[in-house]
């Protein structure tokens, strides 16, 4: 996954969890961050960030913040729209006979549904929902780095899924370079890290995809499983 017009910039603070100001060669700019999460240990004033300008009239803000380089040297990608963007591209390279997006199961959208056939016979159908990492702590993913009872939701369809006979994987996409594990992050939602535990009971399968950050890109490098 690629983004066009790239631009580096000095992140001065957040204002809310829409919006941030950034330093473009000495001119304060108000810019759209694309990740609602609160990203504490990577905004911090005067850090290096990375913007892009998607060029869409009626636009409030011209760009959006896409990647930030952490205290530690490493590039973070925190756009929240990334980890499907770059799944996609990844599945495509995969023996899936049939890839569909934003699947409807339940009362949820999954974020993939697959199948594999032998000629015409679906020998396997699959449901997979993608979840982006982006908070790190000594070479450890953490996933969620705030609430979300959406997750959890997500989660407990997948759990469904697998007992009605589908093959079902909850897969972090690993938003940096260096990091091949996340856990969940009890401390902020116990109650996720719990879903994850009845998951994995139900057969559920978990997929760590680690991944290569540029500035202006970002693309998955291999698989891993706990």
């Amino acid at each position: 996954m690629k983004y066009e017009n790239i631009t580096r910039a000095t992140f001065l603070s957040r204002p809310n969890r829409f919006i941030a100001e950034v330093d473009i060669d000495g001119n304060k700019e108000i810019v759209h961050v694309k990740n609602t999460g609160r990203c504490r240990e990577l905004l911090i004033p005067g850090c290096e960030v990375w913007l892009t300008a998607p060029g869409n009239p009626g636009r409030k803000t011209r760009y959006d913040l896409v990647t930030v380089r952490k205290e530690t040297g490493i590039l973070f990608n925190i756009d929240s729209q990334a980890p499907n963007q770059v799944v996609k591209e990844w599945l495509a390279g995969q023996e899936y006979s049939l890839i569909i997006p934003e699947y409807t199961y339940g009362d949820s959208r999954i974020d993939f549904y697959m199948e594999q056939k032998a000629g015409r016979k679906v020998i396997q159908k699959i449901l997979m929902e993608v979840k982006g990492c982006t908070l790190e702590k000594d070479g450890i993913g953490y996933f969620p780095d705030a609430p979300t009872e959406r997750g959890v939701k997500h989660i407990r369809e997948l759990i469904r899924a697998k007992r009605e006979g589908y093959e079902a994987t909850l897969a972090f996409v690993i938003q940096m370079d260096g990091v091949i594990e996340v856990r969940p992050n009890t401390d902020t939602h116990p109650e996720f890290a719990a879903a994850m535990d009845e998951a994995r009971a139900a057969g559920v399968n978990v997929q760590f995809l680690t991944c290569h950050v540029e500035p202006d890109e970002i693309t998955i490098q291999s698989c891993h499983r706990p």
